[in-house]
């Protein structure tokens, strides 16, 4: 039986089988849609900034590590879902300091921003979850 999806866990991010992901999917169907597990700001070792723009610019360079161990690039995502911890202005602010930097001049991904008390790590202070499309 051929399967739907297949799941991968690029080199270069941490394992995280012991927390029951994956952090790839990619489904066929006509085109190829990419669903990327929530990136956090933590380093290959797991290792966490204790500032928020350091963390949100790892959590793209892991999204682009992901995206590209499928042949991707983020000019591909089309969404996102973006979690912060003690959101603010100042934090929003810098979010799309590092979007405009990742993405450039290009429009930016439909998004849904969601304030968190916490995320899975202790320290983790943002989380980003993607879908993107390959044809």
């Amino acid at each position: 039986m051929t399967q739907a999806f297949e799941l991968s866990n690029p080199h270069g991010l941490y394992d995280p089988s012991a927390n029951a992901y994956s952090h790839v999917a990619a489904v066929t169907a006509g085109s190829r849609l990419l669903f990327i597990a929530g990136q956090g700001g933590e380093d290959a070792a797991g290792q966490l900034s204790p500032e928020f723009s350091d963390q949100a610019r790892q959590a793209l360079a892991n999204l682009q590590t992901a995206l590209a161990s499928k042949g991707a690039e983020l000019a591909q995502v089309f969404k996102l879902t973006l979690l912060i911890v003690d959101h603010s202005e100042t934090r929003l602010g810098q979010w799309v300091d590092e979007a405009d930097r990742a993405w450039g001049a290009h429009m930016k991904p439909t998004c849904t921003l969601i304030p968190v008390p916490r995320l899975a790590l202790d320290g983790m202070l943002v989380e980003i979850e993607a879908v993107a499309a390959v044809v």
